[in-house]
């Protein structure tokens, strides 16, 4: 939505003007989901990766620019940082094979962004955090040049006049601090949006929360940032710290963070967390209409919410709602938790997971949340990043008192059968889901997931090899693998 901001400053008066475009399109979004009628239609798929671009030592380059300007896809985006690229993918029916066709068009885009890289010495690589980042290559001059970009940067800065630090615990615990929202672009991802239709958002939405952390414990891809090792996917403690303008010493009611897991259950409808998002969080790109939102929804039509939207795009929730106007206008849920990588079917696999457990919970939720009060579910999100299938999870139990820990493998596990159950209510193919569901069920039973692939290849280097020789190392190792197309689960040691 934001790629199209030109400006780097704004007034005063355009954030008070804002402010006021704000109200109006809560106003107007209110009548469109009152509207009978208003998003039905077929369950849809789509999905975005981030990628890193990588030199032939495996080490951040940063030419998306100099990629983009020769590679002319138009599902091809700018990122972040300079070493960062983003693939928009087609949307697809959620009836038939829809995570086979998102994995062959990640497929084939991949190896056609690489031959276009090729030409600058450098490959595109899914992977949630490049391993070999170092300090300086998330410093401030790695910041893409574009108004977007430096837009958001002004704007969070502003709000934050000291740098961003970061406290990380883990086998080798970091304190450093950014000096620009740059090392947020060390996390890359495969954000997955899922249509939902205004009557069932509340329950699809709440269920999503409750499924992510499950499928977070099984789909680590980042262990290690600017060479120590953290978390299983420590994009999650990264990506909070990395654009947390709060002052929490002087606040000692501790403000709400732009990026979080959300603040409670949804009670009715998708309208609560975009107002939360206007009344919670001061705007970061000012940028006003002369739509009038209210008309445009009271006369029948689908307003195009601009200012909300935007807004909506500066506050990061780990599953965020999404208004879209097209086509009449629909709801969906982008699910952001899930890393970039290792390849497309590890990806496929994933998100069908995902899909498949939330559509399953949907179904229970009315009983699942009287017993499971949502600090639960967010302690859930934060422990399965931090240890991934080592996690000891929380879930309800049948009888009082509730909830119950329950280890993440034996979640995972009980699942698996529901999920299954879950997307075949789609019209997901039962081929296709049996053999998704097949590749997270081989992590299950090796305990292979990326992360702990990474970590057991730098393990296995020589002790006396400097860190960040061992980091390039593996890097090799994992990029090699990658680009064979096999789930992580089925890959060799490193080294051999």
């Amino acid at each position: 939505m934001a790629q199209g901001i030109d400006r780097e400053a704004f007034t005063n008066d355009e954030f008070a003007h804002f402010q006021t475009r704000l109200r109006e399109n809560l106003a107007a979004l209110r009548l469109v989901l009152a509207r009978p009628g208003f998003g039905e239609g077929a369950t849809t798929l789509g999905a975005e990766l981030e990628l890193c671009i990588v030199d032939e030592g495996g080490r951040a380059k940063g030419v998306n620019l100099e990629i983009l300007s020769q590679h002319l896809d138009p599902q091809l985006t700018l990122e972040l940082n300079k070493f960062n690229l983003e693939y928009n993918l087609t949307p697809v029916a959620a009836k038939g094979m829809p995570f086979t066709a998102l994995e062959q068009e990640l497929t084939r885009a991949l190896a056609a962004i690489n031959v276009t890289a090729r030409g600058f010495d450098a490959r595109v690589i899914p992977v949630g955090i490049l391993p070999t980042l170092t300090p300086d290559d998330v410093s401030r001059s790695a910041l893409t040049d574009f108004p977007r970009y430096r837009a958001l940067s002004n704007g969070l800065r502003r709000a934050r006049s000291t740098p961003f630090p970061i406290r990380i615990d883990g086998a080798d615990p970091l304190q450093m601090a950014g000096d620009d929202i740059t090392i947020e672009g060390a996390n890359t991802s495969f954000q997955v949006h899922l249509r939902v239709s205004p009557r069932e958002f509340a329950a699809t939405y709440n269920a999503v929360q409750l499924a992510t952390p499950i499928v977070l414990a099984i789909s680590g891809n980042s262990p290690v940032f600017c060479e120590h090792r953290l978390w299983e996917e420590t994009r999650v403690a990264l990506f909070k710290q990395a654009l947390d303008v709060r002052d929490l010493v002087e606040n000692f009611w501790r403000p709400p963070a732009r990026v979080s897991f959300g603040h409670g259950w949804v009670r009715e409808s998708a309208y609560e967390l975009f107002a939360e998002s206007a009344a919670l969080f001061q705007p970061i790109f000012p940028l006003a209409t002369d739509e009038d939102s209210v008309a445009v929804a009271a006369g029948g039509g689908s307003p195009k919410l601009q200012e909300l939207r935007v807004q909506q795009g500066t506050v990061w929730r780990w599953n965020r709602a999404v208004y879209d106007p097209h086509d009449a206008g629909h709801l969906r849920i982008e699910m952001r938790a899930l890393p970039a990588g290792p390849t497309p079917v590890d990806m496929a696999a994933n998100a069908a997971f995902l899909v498949g457990l939330t559509i399953a919970i949907r179904e229970e939720v009315d009983r699942i949340l009287p017993a499971f009060p949502f600090e639960y579910a967010e302690w859930n999100f934060y422990r399965a990043a931090q240890h991934g299938l080592d996690a000891r999870l929380l879930w309800p139990a049948e009888v009082a008192p509730s909830p119950m820990p329950v280890s993440a493998r034996a979640l995972i596990a009980r699942f698996l059968p529901e999920a299954a159950r879950g997307l075949e209510s789609l019209g997901v193919d039962p081929a296709e889901v049996r053999r998704l569901l097949a590749v997270i069920e081989g992590r299950v039973e090796n305990g292979q997931t990326g992360a702990r692939w990474q970590r057991a290849a730098l393990d296995g280097c020589p002790a006396d090899l400097p860190r960040r020789e061992a980091l390039g190392c593996m890097m090799e190792g994992y990029i090699e693998r990658s680009l064979t197309g096999r789930p992580v689960h089925e890959w060799t040691s490193w080294p051999e």
